[in-house]
């Protein structure tokens, strides 16, 4: 009888609605709950599914020399709607895989709408779902509901751990004044549907950029609840002003660094510092400031950033924000295909697990989604390989950073070691043998790090077939040696 009762998947972000396709693609049914438009949160602007509340990127798409382009391809691989629907609405980003966040929100609502082993519910679980859901995945991102943040601490014992995550402001694309920005992709490098022109590009020469920093450390900020003023930043989504307090030169070798690029305007004179904006939805019509998350009050950032050339008389389509982000201390927490140890019958996905990004995001409720079919229809799924993207981001999570001396860490007050991460080569195990030159020489600087990345990809690649049962492909002549 069981075999009739439908999955659950409580949330309806791009964990949840990854969670939810990959149980209707194995042919089981599947109820997917989400709480807008019934109760909104401090980011979401819509009652879509997957809407993207930040940037509009997924980041780079090279597979052979980039973790999160590696995890795009193994996710193509195992039919995720989310990679889908990502390619079917991308924009011009240079090396990276941009989306029009409107057409992809859309798109992914649509097809899950339209699958006849789909239910979608919109309603709040305010509090632990009930007793008689007994397959459930909990995908409620870093915005969770309060009732079922405490259900989960309740049941847990342990208090999840906490950060902030910062919005970048979208500028209307006709209100930037190109006589003094130009279009360039840094090194001119052309991406998934891009030129290699696809940023807009903003030039400060020293003192601009000096009377920049000096605005941004001066700017009033958003005040902070008492709860909020100990919660730690995740150092790849900072706040620019908190970027700008931790040195003057911290921007410029960061979001405002500007290498590889060259103003047309003046092409014998480097800028000191360059602010790129990045095209945000389909028509070209809206700009995101990339790299510019903002604690700021709306009316100094409208202030402060009309300093910048180009932008002094930029009209703002979305100013920045900021929202706590909440997860669970999950190599504690859960078991190594995603279930709460202390209640089985609920699983988690998503930014709650600690898996940082969209792209990452998605990744984990695509293993959860599968894990949960795997487990409805009787049968076991064999653990990812590590050496893949997907299994190296969930060993992450389900195993990563607590070391044997961790307890006695956190009775002397210090924080626990699990954090959030982006997916990179670091969480991969280490190759056994280096990359060689082909004729046999040791390799060395950029050469070195670029072979590593080929070969790790490859590796990838290979272990992510045989799990599959595909038929193995051939090794490229340098790894076959």
């Amino acid at each position: 009888m069981s075999g009739s009762l439908p999955i659950h998947v409580v949330g309806g972000g791009l964990a949840g609605s990854e969670a939810a396709w990959q149980i209707a693609e194995a042919g089981l049914p599947v109820v997917l709950h989400e709480m807008r438009p019934l109760r909104g949160t401090e980011a979401h602007q819509t009652d879509g599914l997957a809407e993207l509340v930040c940037s509009n990127s997924f980041r780079s798409d090279d597979a052979s020399l980039n973790a999160v382009g590696l995890l795009h391809q193994e996710m193509r691989r195992l039919g995720s709607l989310i990679m889908r629907c990502g390619d079917a609405h991308q924009v011009p980003a240079g090396g990276a895989l941009a989306v029009d966040r409107e057409g992809f929100s859309r798109a992914v609502t649509a097809a899950l709408e339209a699958h006849p082993n789909v239910a979608i519910a919109r309603e709040e679980i305010d509090g632990l779902p009930p007793a008689s859901w007994d397959s459930v995945i909990v995908a409620t991102g870093p915005l969770t509901a309060p009732g079922l943040a405490e259900g989960i601490r309740g049941l847990t014992g342990a208090e999840s751990l906490a950060f902030f995550d910062a919005i970048a402001p979208i500028v209307h694309r006709d209100s930037i004044d190109m006589g003094k920005a130009w279009f360039q992709s840094r090194y001119d490098k052309a991406g998934p549907g891009g030129t290699g022109a696809d940023y807009i590009n903003c030039p400060l020469d020293r003192e601009q950029y000096a009377a920049f920093i000096q605005a941004l450390v001066d700017g009033e900020k958003t005040s902070f609840k008492e709860w909020e003023a100990s919660t730690p930043y995740f150092d790849g989504c900072l706040p620019i002003e908190v970027m700008a307090e931790r040195g003057a030169e911290t921007l410029r070798h960061g979001p405002m660094k500007p290498f590889g690029l060259t103003n047309p305007h003046n092409p014998t004179v480097k800028a000191y510092a360059i602010v790129q904006l990045r095209q945000d939805n389909a028509l070209g019509t809206l700009y995101n400031m990339v790299g510019f998350q903002t604690k700021l009050r709306h009316a100094e950032q409208v202030r402060v950033f009309r300093t910048i050339p180009g932008l002094e008389n930029a009209e703002f389509a979305r100013l920045g924000g900021l929202h706590r982000n909440t997860y669970l201390d999950s190599p504690r927490l859960l078991d190594a295909t995603l279930r709460l140890k202390a209640e089985p019958r609920l699983r988690f996905a998503g930014q709650i697990t600690g898996c940082e990004g969209y792209v990452e995001s998605a990744a984990i409720g695509l293993m959860a989604g599968r894990f949960a079919a795997a487990e409805r229809a009787g049968r076991s799924l064999e653990p990812l390989p590590v050496t893949t993207a997907l299994g190296a981001l969930i060993g992450h999570i389900t195993g990563g950073h607590i070391s044997d001396d961790a307890t006695a860490a956190e009775d002397a007050g210090k924080p626990r070691s699990f954090q959030p991460m982006n997916v990179n080569f670091g969480l991969f195990p280490p190759l056994d043998r280096a990359p060689k030159a082909p004729d046999g020489k040791r390799l060395r600087g950029p050469e070195k790090a670029q072979a590593k990345k080929r070969a790790m990809t490859d590796r990838a690649r290979a272990a992510l077939g045989e799990w599959l049962g595909e038929a193995p492909e051939p090794l490229p002549a340098e790894a076959a040696e």
